[in-house]
Formats: C-alpha cells, sequence, structure tokens
C-alpha cells in the first residue's frame, strides 16, 4: 500500500470545496458573531469563557488520546499560569500541568512563526513527566512509526508515517510551507485542515503527535482571525472520534483530500456552536449569581457553582443526596433539606422520582 508520503505529488494536497461553499461563509460569520458576543461580555466574563474553553480543549484533546484528566488540575493550573490566582499550589499531575502549559503557549504565540524550536517546546511542555520517551526532538527510532490497532499476530496497520531519517527535511518543507501559507490562503479554515493532515502525515515525534497536530491547526486559524480562537475543536473530535480516525486514515492514502476538508470543516463549525452556547451560557450563569447570591448558604453556593463549572452540557447525571453528600462532608438529612429548599426557590428542578430523583439547575 502506498500512502500520501510516497506519492510522486506529496505534498501537493488537491481538494475542491464546491460540497461545503455554505459552511465555509457559516464560519465567517459565525466567527464575526462570536467576536462581536465577546466584545458585549465584561472582562470577567469574557476571561470565564476563554477558561472554560481552554480547559475543554485541554481535557479533550488527551482523552482522544485515551488520557483522562482531572478537570479541577487543570483548571487550577491554567489560572494559576494566566496570573488569576498565582498561589495556588501545582497539581500532583505533571501530565495536566504540562497540556494546561500547552495551552497557554499556543494561545500566547499564536502570531509568531512556527518553528522547529516552537514543536520542540510544546512536545516538552505536553510530555511533562514522560521518562519512556525521547522529549523535545524529533523520533529518531530505525523501526517504522505505524499507527496500529488490534491484538498480537492480528494487528492492522491504518499508516506507516516517513522513516525518522526523513523527519528533519519532512518537518523543514512543513514549516516553511505552513509559515508561508498564512499570506496566500484565502481561507483560513482550509490552511488548518490541511496544516492538522500534513503534520500528522510527518508524524515527526514518538508520541503526542495528534495533540500537537490540533495545536498547530489552531494557530492556522487563530493566525487568519487575528486573535485567539474562542472554541474547542478537540471537544467537537472527541465527540465522534472514529470519524475523526476514519477521516485521517482515509485522506492519508491520497493527496486528494476533499473528504477530509468536508469533515475538518464541518468539526470546526460543529466547534463554534458549542462555543456560541458556552458562551450564551457564562452570561446566563452570571444573572442567575446575581439574582441568588443571597439565597444561598456556603453549602449550597459550593455545590452549584460545582455543577456550573461543567459548562451548558450540565452536570453529568444531574445532582442528587449523595453526590450532594460527597461535596459537602455534611450528613444525609442536612443534604436532603438542602436540596429541598434549593427546589422551593426554584433554583433546583427535580428530574424523575422517588430514589432516583436527581436535580438540575434551573437557569
Amino acid at each position: 500500500m502506498r500512502y500520501n508520503w510516497q506519492q510522486k505529488d506529496w505534498p501537493n494536497f488537491q481538494y475542491q470545496t464546491t460540497d461545503i461553499e455554505d459552511n465555509l461563509f457559516d464560519f465567517a460569520q459565525r466567527t464575526g458573531r462570536i467576536s462581536g458576543v465577546l466584545e458585549g461580555l465584561s472582562e470577567t466574563e469574557q476571561t470565564e469563557a476563554m477558561i472554560n474553553l481552554m480547559v475543554s480543549e485541554a481535557i479533550k484533546t488527551s482523552e482522544i488520546e485515551g488520557e483522562y484528566l482531572s478537570r479541577n488540575d487543570v483548571m487550577s493550573s491554567i489560572k494559576r499560569n494566566l496570573g488569576i490566582q498565582p498561589y495556588l499550589p501545582l497539581t500532583n499531575d505533571e501530565r495536566a500541568e504540562g497540556v494546561a502549559e500547552l495551552m497557554l503557549a499556543v494561545r500566547n504565540d499564536f502570531l509568531k512563526p512556527l518553528t522547529s524550536k516552537m514543536l520542540f517546546d510544546w512536545h516538552t511542555m505536553l510530555m511533562r513527566g514522560n521518562t519512556q520517551i525521547q522529549i523535545g526532538q524529533w523520533r529518531s527510532h530505525e523501526e517504522p512509526m505505524q499507527i496500529v490497532s488490534g491484538g498480537i499476530g492480528r494487528e492492522i496497520v491504518h499508516f506507516e508515517a516517513p522513516p525518522s531519517s526523513k523527519v528533519p527535511s519532512e518537518i523543514n518543507g512543513f514549516v516553511k510551507w505552513f509559515n508561508k501559507s498564512q499570506t496566500i490562503t484565502k481561507k483560513p479554515i482550509l490552511r488548518a485542515a490541511v496544516a492538522h493532515l500534513y503534520f500528522e502525515s510527518i508524524h515527526p515525534f514518538e508520541d503526542g503527535n495528534g495533540r500537537i497536530g490540533r495545536a498547530v491547526a489552531e494557530k492556522a486559524l487563530s493566525q487568519s482571525i487575528g486573535r485567539p480562537v474562542l472554541f474547542s475543536l478537540s471537544k467537537s473530535i472527541e465527540s465522534n472520534k472514529n470519524n475523526y480516525y476514519d477521516a485521517l486514515k482515509t485522506a492519508q492514502r491520497s493527496n486528494d483530500i476533499t473528504d477530509w476538508i468536508n469533515y475538518f470543516v464541518q468539526t470546526v463549525l460543529d466547534a463554534q456552536i458549542d462555543a456560541e452556547k458556552e458562551i450564551e451560557f457564562t452570561l446566563k450563569k452570571t444573572k442567575f449569581f446575581d439574582q441568588h447570591k443571597n439565597e444561598l448558604n456556603d453549602r449550597q453556593q459550593k455545590v452549584v457553582r460545582r455543577m456550573l463549572e461543567e459548562g451548558h452540557q450540565g452536570f453529568e447525571g444531574g445532582m442528587n443526596a449523595r453526590k450532594y453528600v460527597s461535596l459537602t462532608k455534611i450528613s444525609k438529612a442536612t443534604a436532603t433539606r438542602d436540596l429541598q429548599d434549593l427546589v422551593q426557590k426554584r433554583i433546583f428542578k427535580p428530574v424523575g422520582g422517588g430514589r432516583s430523583t436527581r436535580y438540575e439547575i434551573d437557569l
């Protein structure tokens, strides 16, 4: 089987946009709309929306690769590094610290040209604490870099990247293309789609290529719109990651990448829609606390704030007495009284009945 990098026309990607012209227009419209909504938020609300989306991106880009991070750890690291809560201690999870550091680096340096050193720095942040692989350098092993699934003896090779000896020259070509394409490509979302696929096909690191590749795509989008993107691309990908892997697998077998472009554009649109909901949720949350700030005791405030941290998609499974006890360290009887009080004040709405009763916040 010949992969894309083995084709004579590599890396001259070809694609048609006939079927997605409406989506490309929609992307531009939503970009402007999100910018307008942001300008209408207070500085505090803007920061909160930004942090929530950065946390989602950090968590979801790791979940795509099968790593599950604590939301609280990632949130704490981002707030500390932003200087919002500088005295928060380091978390015990170096992965959470590293991916949070990467999110901030991608955001802060989006206007700077891409360089090999930048990619090395990103990889060093992402692989923080990992002693099993080469960190901050291109892979150098002689055995093939393959994407494989299946058990021993039944392996299926989905893709084989260029040999390690070719990585430096391939990356040099990629970096030159990336920086030059910023002034040539008229439709930024297409540049981001090609950038991600191009980087993933080189697969220059021993591990972390998917997460770095998604950061590259985010950088491309941010450069094109003139500000850091305010949506989570990885959250949109993770919602159906099998489609993501299937789209990559197909695209890496030819340099006609029309199907990949179509997939990527729709994924970005889904991320924008989710971001609009997140921003709207931030506004509702601010109004909610303004309205109810004097009606909640300390325990209730703690629980409500924890539930609202989950964003517009809500607290998984809702709240119940058992979870309330766990969060507040009080008796079940007191938890039940607190919950009933929240229902009477129309802050919580009950769902279900009996022992299976759960509660959702009524925004």
